[in-house]
């Protein structure tokens, strides 16, 4: 079970941003990725539906024999993980937004969260804020429209830019000194955020805890790849490939690529 593959499903490209903290992580793991960009955003989909697509994505990569599962989507974790733990017999890590650690470090007492209308709508989200952010200002603006153009290869476009200057306006004036990403493409934005907000504002993402946790599972379990080559890595998108080849941006030879109907 060792050389198993560690699973990962995202409704589209953005979870690749979990997928490459998760091979710094742990090099030496093999990885399945699903991009489900054929239902992309998540974040417009009701409640019902999101279970749905989790259960059939997760049914997909235990077809495709992995050994644990990484939830990187925001409003997946957010609206399923609860019930996917509860039907699966496999370990699952689930990805929300970082609010703990903009909680604990803002001086300004004001916290900027982006994310999909699916998570900030969610029981999680409310439960997880009430907890470590009760005694601060959360402004939470929807990012409406970022994860369709980032599905469609526009992140470095006008359009793309107009946006989020127009998103992060109310969370400049109100003197935010942390911003959350809860989104999994969010982390691609990350070049135009910087150029749009204030120098002082530090920007965080739920990655690397993500990675982290991972390999703890994995270890907890004994269940850790013990081979010492680099590990395999196989895309399935049932969306646009070249939007995929884009955004990965790797010439590793490791990395394959596929359309899957799934």
């Amino acid at each position: 079970m060792n050389n198993q593959a560690i699973g990962i499903f995202d409704s589209g490209v953005g979870g690749t941003s979990i997928w490459q903290e998760i091979t710094i992580a742990l090099p030496n793991e093999n990885t399945i990725y699903l991009a489900d960009s054929k239902y992309a955003p998540y974040g417009k989909r009701t409640k019902e539906e999101i279970i749905a697509l989790s259960i059939k994505n997760t049914e997909k990569l235990l077809e495709l024999n992995c050994k644990i599962i990484v939830v990187a989507c925001n409003t997946a974790t957010t609206n399923a993980i609860k019930i996917l733990r509860e039907q699966f017999d496999i370990p699952f890590i689930g990805i929300e937004p970082a609010i703990k650690p903009a909680a604990k470090n803002t001086e300004t007492k004001k916290v900027g969260v982006l994310a999909t209308q699916g998570t900030l709508s969610s029981q999680l989200f409310a439960k997880t804020s009430d907890l470590y952010a009760s005694t601060i200002d959360v402004i939470e603006v929807v990012g409406t429209g970022l994860v369709e153009l980032i599905e469609q290869g526009k992140i470095e476009t006008q359009e793309m830019y107009s946006l989020l200057e127009s998103y992060m306006r109310p969370m400049i004036k109100k003197n935010i000194d942390y911003l959350v990403l809860g989104c999994s493409h969010y982390p691609y934005l990350m070049p135009i955020l910087k150029k749009i907000l204030p120098s002082n504002i530090i920007i965080i993402d739920s990655g690397e805890a993500v990675a982290r946790q991972t390999k703890v599972i994995l270890s907890k379990r004994n269940i850790l790849n013990k081979n010492l080559i680099q590990g395999s890595h196989i895309f399935h998108t049932n969306g646009d490939l070249h939007v995929l080849q884009k955004t990965l941006n790797t010439k590793n030879k490791s990395i394959e690529i596929k359309l899957l109907n799934f």
